[in-house]
């Protein structure tokens, strides 16, 4: 058997989707399972849509998710010539024919069939016109379309690995056009021609293509070349089991970029829409997914998007990064947020790094991390309302604050330890439960009633901005909370 070769051939007329990326996975995992290559083409023969922008999205999305391919990219546009030459070479062979019929006979046909309730098919009209005829079509000014000439019985089966056999009636696939009067070519023409050039063995893409398929594999027999093995992967729903879009949340890598995912957890997130390793296993990075990946295990029902559990997947990566990995990750949005700036001296990065140790327990995101870490940068901030009223509004809150703050002050050393040890004693000392010390504390430090240990917040801040604090939190009591 020859050498598997799979592509990946998006086009370049928005960013790159959720549904997308997810076949790009998994054409890779393919690909690396049978130790095979992976091609990625640009089909960018829509000129009205295709934009240069997106192509250079589109790659940096492929980069940042590390789906790197083996070949490529080959474009479509550069191409123009390919599908020249395999468009006369079937016209040569009576495979194909010059269509002149007009967009507005066309568009009555269309308006015909609607009204009898039935699929418009192209009739044939130019299926045989006489040279006289044709050199009359020219002279009207009419410009030619080139169509396959397809069976008009029997059917065609597409054997795909994922549903099995597929049949479609000959008779509901028209003449379809392979190169439009400009001389470009469409969609079902130039892929099958680039698919065969290239050698690709398997076409790996979305269910959606699924009714393309009949007609490329008629191109390819007309071309006289030998089909690829096809494989369509379930739809990407809503959790309402509409179609997903952005009223769902984000949809493109992109998207979730900027929101705060780290790229391993999307990547294991996307791999489990629509295909299971086994065993109950969800936690899983590339090479497991590699090793487990098989075409069979892709399932035939539609995938379900679900972004909490992809949130609770991020979290996890998170907690699990190395230090110097998610200091490399979170940098942009604590910048974004304000909280860091330029380049880090030594001491900077040190905090920085044991800032993420603290707070990357409970974050989802990268967002949520610097969000979580503003008050280990930031001291003008806000009390937490309903903390006020557990915290600051009970009574002994200020007594409590007063004592915690003299004990701290001939604090030398303010590490956990020590600290901690501080607090026992002044309970010992009050007859105060942990709680009642805490709550007014960690309120006091941070403007909230969550977050890390507060004697790792303490040790963070350092005596004087603990101090100062505190003392910013007795006047505000003693001020009347206003």
């Amino acid at each position: 058997m020859s050498k598997i070769r799979v592509r990946f051939a998006p086009s370049p007329t928005g960013e790159l989707h959720i549904g997308g990326a997810r076949t790009a996975l998994f054409n890779l995992l393919y690909a690396r399972a049978k130790n095979g290559i992976l091609v990625l083409r640009i089909d960018d023969t829509d000129l009205e849509r295709s934009r240069e922008d997106y192509v250079d999205k589109l790659l940096d999305s492929l980069h940042w998710l590390g789906l790197d391919w083996d070949e490529g990219p080959y474009y479509q546009s550069r191409r123009q010539d390919q599908y020249t030459a395999e468009a006369k070479r079937l016209f040569a062979d009576n495979r194909a024919y010059r269509c002149y019929c007009t967009t507005e006979e066309l568009t009555k046909g269309r308006e015909e069939a609607k009204k009898e309730n039935r699929a418009f098919l192209y009739p044939g009209t130019c299926r045989d016109l006489s040279p006289d005829a044709e050199e009359k079509c020219r002279s009207e000014g009419r410009k030619a379309v080139i169509r396959l000439r397809t069976p008009n019985s029997g059917e065609t089966v597409v054997d795909d690995l994922i549903r099995g056999k597929v049949h479609f009636e000959n008779e509901m696939l028209d003449d379809f056009i392979i190169l439009k009067s400009n001389g470009q070519p469409t969609y079902n023409f130039a892929s099958v021609v680039d698919d065969l050039q290239l050698a690709i063995t398997h076409v790996i893409r979305a269910e959606e293509h699924l009714s393309n398929t009949p007609r490329q594999q008629l191109c390819a027999l007309a071309l006289g070349y030998e089909l690829p093995a096809f494989a369509h992967v379930p739809m990407i729903l809503a959790p309402d089991r509409s179609k997903l879009s952005k009223r769902h949340g984000a949809t493109s890598v992109e998207e979730f970029q900027n929101e705060g995912y780290l790229p391993e957890a999307l990547i294991n997130y996307m791999a489990l829409l629509g295909w299971s390793p086994g065993e109950d296993r969800e936690l899983l990075n590339l090479d497991d997914m590699i090793e487990a990946f098989k075409l069979e295990k892709v399932n035939k029902t539609a995938a379900i998007y679900d972004v909490n559990k992809l949130a609770w997947m991020n979290g996890h990566y998170i907690r699990e990064a190395d230090p110097d990995r998610l200091a490399e990750a979170a940098r942009p949005f604590f910048e974004r947020h304000g909280l860091i700036k330029g380049e880090l001296g030594s001491d900077e990065l040190d905090y920085f790094k044991k800032v993420l140790k603290a707070v990357r327990e409970r974050a989802r995101t990268l967002v949520e991390l610097a969000e979580a870490a503003e008050y280990f940068y930031l001291d003008d901030f806000e009390y937490d309302q309903k903390g006020i009223k557990k915290a600051f509004n009970k009574e002994g809150a200020l007594d409590v604050l007063r004592s915690i703050r003299q004990e701290l002050s001939v604090l030398d050393d303010f590490n956990e330890e020590k600290t901690e040890a501080l607090f026992d004693k002044i309970s010992d000392n009050t007859g105060l439960s942990f709680g009642r010390l805490i709550q007014p504390t960690r309120l006091a430090l941070t403007g909230r009633m969550g977050g890390p240990g507060l004697f790792e917040i303490i040790s963070l801040l350092g005596k004087e901005r603990t101090l100062a604090r505190i003392d910013k939190a007795i006047s505000y009591i003693e001020s009347g909370m206003e």
